[in-house]
C-alpha cells in the first residue's frame, strides 16, 4: 500500500528496487485503496488511477514489465501459512504474506528483507531471520 498511498514509511518502501509479493496482494491492495476512498481519504478518480497503477505493476503491460515478483498462494505456501499463524499468532492474511516471503527467500536466498509496518508481522518475520525494512 505504501507504494500508492502517502502513509508513514512510504518513502522507505518507494526506494526498494526488487519487490516480491504474495498473490494475496492482488486483492488486498485494490481493496485497501477503495477503502481509503470510502473513508474519504482519496477521491474516486485518484483511487481509480492508483488502482490502475497497481494493476500495471502487478501484471505489466505491453510497455512496462511487471514491477513485482508474485509468489503464488499455492498449497505449500498455504500449509506453511497455517503453521506460521499458529506459531506466531498471526492473522490469516499476515501468515500468508510471511509464508510467501519465506517461499521467495527459498527460491532466491538474496531475497532476505521483509518490508512491513505491522508489529506482530514484523516480529514474526524477524523471528525467521528476515532483515526488517525499515
Amino acid at each position: 500500500m505504501k507504494l500508492y498511498a502517502d502513509e508513514p514509511g512510504h518513502d522507505v518502501v518507494r526506494e526498494l528496487d526488487a519487490i516480491a509479493i504474495s498473490a494475496l496482494a492482488r486483492v488486498e491492495v485494490p481493496a485497501a485503496l477503495w477503502r481509503k476512498h470510502r473513508d474519504g481519504e482519496l477521491d474516486a478518480s485518484a483511487t481509480a488511477v492508483l488502482t490502475a497503477v497497481f494493476e500495471r505493476h502487478y501484471r505489466g503491460d505491453r510497455d512496462h514489465e511487471a514491477r513485482f515478483g508474485v509468489v503464488a498462494a499455492g498449497p505449500a505456501v498455504l500449509d506453511d501459512a497455517a503453521a506460521r499463524a499458529a506459531a506466531h499468532g498471526l492473522r490469516a492474511h499476515d501468515a500468508v504474506q510471511l509464508a510467501s516471503a519465506i517461499s521467495a527467500r527459498t527460491a532466491d536466498p538474496d531475497c532476505d528483507a521483509f518490508a512491513c509496518f505491522d508489529d506482530e508481522l514484523r516480529a514474526a518475520a524477524g523471528a525467521v531471520s528476515f532483515v526488517l525494512v525499515p
